[in-house]
């Protein structure tokens, strides 16, 4: 599961608030709801955050092992051809 608390800490030691990052970066009120309820969001706004916050993706985003996710079929069929 992909996870947005490092963003989340970075904002909050940072000069900015949800509302500069929408009114001054564009950052739409729908991309910090998707930050909010850990939901997806592209490569193209993480470069973005990144950019904003002069700060490495992990300082954004993490990776958490959901444990419904063992089991999908995605390990085993990785590197396989269809």
């Amino acid at each position: 599961m992909i996870d947005y608390k490092p963003f989340w800490e970075t904002l909050r030691q940072s000069e900015e608030t949800t509302y500069t990052l929408v009114t001054r970066h564009r950052i739409s009120g729908s991309t910090i709801d998707k930050l909010r309820k850990n939901k997806p969001v592209n490569t193209t706004t993480l470069d973005g955050l990144c950019g904003i916050f002069e700060c490495a993706l992990q300082d954004i985003v993490r990776y958490v092992p959901d444990r419904k996710e063992k089991g999908t079929g995605y390990e085993e069929n990785r590197g396989e051809e269809a």
